[in-house]
């Protein structure tokens, strides 16, 4: 059996309890979904959370529930990333901004970020990209943005379970507006297909809540049209109005009962993630011909993925016939990501002139290896052996 990259750790509890809620009455937009999204807030101490159908749709509405200023039509983010991080932006009708990234974390550069708004007036909000589930230097990008009135939107989809430098958890949103993660298989934890929103902001959350189903209000304190709520001073029971363009976006108790039961295994997972980052770690560290980005920030991240940077010309293969070899060998290996700017639909139409180089440089050298919780010592042992075997030929 072939070693994936990733997966998802699924066990009897998980099971029990996903077949627990299909016995129930209601298996959407019932009580399981509130209760995961409190336990969400009680383990990244955010005041608000939506859980959604995945963080691309969490994206897309938590830019849709900023306000609009349209003669600022820019929004910064990461070119290595994901495209639904950009897909998001021009969803909204903004342009995104590709600005590049530190060597040592592949986050956004926040020195480069400096420069950008200094010289541009267009920027209506930044979306920092934890990459990999390496927290970036937030508390430093927020200060930045806070003096310039631009909202934050941390796209946290590989960092939940993950800490700031200074230990407050990634989803506090003490350095950002909004955050979103996802809870994809391969993610730290799963909803099966999934993510959620925090916010600290009351409004925000109203407008989120809103626009994940529908633009629909079903409180009567917030319903505009009284006359068709209300019959002789008592609610109409059947009443509900739309009062924004909203999506189905909503996520299922079913999932939700998967998730309740995953987040009772987040800081197991997290130290497993940890132990075999740091076991590649001292394998790979002072090996010639290989860089290891976000070697420093082992502790605090969530480590969903593990990337070398490989001098491919140096060792003599090119990185297509070095992941062949490792498929034969029965390891599945990835590339996370290539550029966002260099697929044709952004090339042709958003690419604004900015050096990516370190962006560029990270992506041609760059191959993700298996790391996952049910990842055994000998199987990440095989990998590591095989791997220098192809670095030293």
């Amino acid at each position: 059996m072939k070693i994936p990259y990733g997966r998802q750790f699924i066990d009897n509890r998980d099971i029990l309890n996903v077949a627990s809620a299909l016995k129930k009455n209601l298996i959407t937009q019932g009580p399981l979904i509130e209760k995961f999204e409190k336990q969400i807030c009680k383990i990244v101490k955010s005041k608000y959370a939506i859980a959604l159908s995945s963080c691309s749709a969490g994206l897309h509405i938590a830019l849709g529930a900023l306000k609009k200023n349209r003669k600022k039509k820019e929004i910064i983010t990461s070119p290595i990333s994901f495209v639904s991080t950009a897909n998001a932006i021009i969803h909204n009708k903004y342009k995104p901004i590709f600005l590049d990234i530190k060597k040592d974390t592949l986050n956004l550069n926040v020195t480069y970020l400096d420069n950008y708004l200094k010289k541009n007036k267009k920027v209506s909000a930044i979306v920092p990209v934890h990459l990999g589930g390496c927290p970036l230097d937030s508390k430093e990008l927020y200060l930045l943005a806070k003096k310039k009135n631009i909202p934050v939107i941390e796209d946290a989809a590989h960092s939940f379970g993950a800490q700031y430098e200074d230990g407050n958890m990634v989803g506090s949103c003490k350095y950002s507006d909004i955050t979103v993660f996802s809870f994809h298989p391969v993610k730290t934890i799963t909803t099966g297909e999934g993510g959620v929103i925090t916010t600290n902001s009351k409004k925000i959350y109203d407008k989120l809540f809103k626009l994940r189903s529908h633009g629909i209000e079903k409180n009567s304190k917030l319903w505009k049209n009284k006359k068709l709520g209300f019959t002789n001073g008592k609610i109409n029971q059947w009443y509900y109005e739309m009062q924004d363009l909203g999506f189905n976006y909503r996520i299922t108790d079913i999932q939700c009962a998967l998730g309740l039961s995953q987040l009772k295994k987040l800081k197991k997972i997290i130290n497993k993630r940890v132990k075999i980052a740091r076991i590649y770690d001292k394998n790979f560290n002072k090996l010639k011909n290989i860089y290891l980005p976000q070697l420093k920030n082992r502790s605090k991240s969530s480590n969903h993925l593990y990337v070398l940077n490989l001098d491919f010309e140096e060792i003599g293969l090119s990185r297509n016939d070095f992941m062949k070899i490792l498929m034969k060998k029965g390891i599945i290996t990835q590339v996370h990501y290539i550029p966002i700017h260099l697929h044709p639909f952004f090339k042709n139409k958003f690419l604004k002139k900015v050096n990516l180089t370190n962006a560029m440089n990270y992506y041609n050298q760059a191959i993700s290896i298996p790391i996952f919780y049910k990842l055994s010592n000998a199987k990440q042992r095989k990998i590591i052996n095989i791997i220098k075997k192809l670095i030293k030929k």
